[in-house]
């Protein structure tokens, strides 16, 4: 049984479990590279590689711009397990409150609650007031510049084929962002919890800011402390960062990264392909989307501020997930920058690497797959129940499939 999609500018073709992709006119894709071996993907030579591996992995100093209030002092701290780049289990903190309206307003000085403090006087807390609260799971980057590299109208076309797979219940949401390097000019998000970033120079200037307090030329105002000035404690110049060398160096790493790869022991056990199987059967993969294509090679895409090149076009990848916003019951409530129908929406979390990952889900409060998957609700209330009533056996295999990625 298969039911066709339309899209503009590709091809779908939506089969009961399974949703292939391609960008029209789009052939000889290849397997993108992957791999927990520290190794280019072919984006950049392996000493360029190394050299931006090594910012990625520098520890700033209060000189250097660090703070004054921030999360930590390297990239790495928060993105690292097994290999510099991946993900961790550090998280961040956000808070807000609801207005009379229902509306989610932010703390003040913004959602993000630094966790740290170069003076102990500006050392934030959560208000009192501020009762919408939640922890963000740092996520992985491997592999980040082939998602930066899928094409608008792959994600469109995936957003569209979901109510038809899931008889309307599942319709991933779409949110267009700024390009903080191709000023006025907006893409489809794809990073962060809640798709605040499309393209990874945006991701980065927004990380040095918020996680370690540097500012850069396309993030360049420096954070406050709960909405007071932070300019007494700020010794370093604005932009810290100028000419945004390290923001580059963090972006050009990660376009340069691997994807995460499988376990093959593990995928080729025969409980494992049968969980595999059985993830397509009962719909998780509506949403972790096994397979995409990255797009062609000479795409125009940030606004103009990037071009896809070969070794990042035409690429299959299987992140296991479709980049877009869901609710599935477990929402933060916190509102970034899709607006308020996303206040209760958080992107799919790509599975590959998340054998890697002892805490699931964006709060890490689930300490097993099983608790990560019971605890989808919303959207995913009847894949969900599906789980449930399998055979224990057949949870098992699902599970096993899951520890292989």
């Amino acid at each position: 049984m298969r039911r066709p999609v339309v899209a503009i500018g590709v091809v779908v073709t939506a089969f009961v479990g399974t949703l292939t992709l391609s960008v029209e006119g789009q052939t000889g894709a290849t397997e993108a590279p992957a791999g927990f071996d520290n190794l280019t993907n072919g984006f950049v030579d392996q000493a360029t590689f190394d050299a931006a591996k090594l910012v990625f992995e520098e520890r700033e100093e209060i000189d250097e711009g660090l703070g004054p209030v921030y999360n930590a002092q390297a990239c790495a701290e928060c993105h690292q397990n097994p290999v510099t780049g991946s993900a961790s289990q550090i998280s961040e903190l956000r808070a807000g409150h609801r207005d009379a309206a229902g509306n989610f307003v932010d703390a003040p000085g913004g959602s993000l609650i630094n966790d740290r403090a170069i003076d102990a006087s500006i050392q934030e807390r959560v208000p009192g007031a501020e009762n919408v609260r939640t922890l963000r799971m740092s996520t992985n980057t491997l592999g980040n510049g082939f998602v930066e590299a899928i094409a608008n109208a792959t994600l469109t076309a995936i957003a569209n084929a979901q109510p038809g797979q899931s008889a309307g219940a599942i319709a991933g949401q779409i949110i267009n962002v700024p390009v903080l390097e191709a000023p006025g000019q907006v893409r489809i998000g794809r990073f962060g919890w809640k798709n605040q970033h499309a393209s990874l120079l945006s991701f980065s200037a927004d990380a040095y800011l918020n996680e370690m307090g540097i500012t850069s030329d396309l993030a360049p105002t420096e954070n406050t402390s709960l909405g007071r000035s932070l300019a007494l404690f700020d010794e370093v110049p604005d932009p810290e960062d100028p000419g945004n060398a390290d923001v580059r160096a963090f972006a050009r790493f990660m376009r340069a990264t691997k994807a995460p790869p499988r376990d093959a022991d593990v995928a080729n056990d025969p409980d494992a392909v049968t969980g595999s199987q059985l993830f397509n059967q009962i719909g998780c993969n509506i949403c972790h989307t096994r397979t995409i294509t990255t797009a062609p090679a000479g795409t125009v895409i940030n606004g103009g501020a990037f071009t896809v090149p070969a070794a990042l076009g035409n690429k299959i990848i299987h992140p296991f997930s479709d980049f877009l916003l869901h609710d599935i019951g477990t929402g933060d409530g916190i509102v970034q920058n899709g607006g308020q129908s996303t206040r209760n929406k958080l992107r799919t979390l790509p599975l590959w690497g998340t054998r890697t990952r002892p805490r699931h889900m964006h709060d890490g409060a689930s300490l097993t797959f099983t608790d990560a998957i019971l605890r989808h609700g919303g959207e995913a209330t009847a894949v969900t129940n599906r789980f449930r009533n399998l055979l224990a056996g057949q949870r098992s295999q699902i599970v096993t499939f899951l520890q292989s990625l």
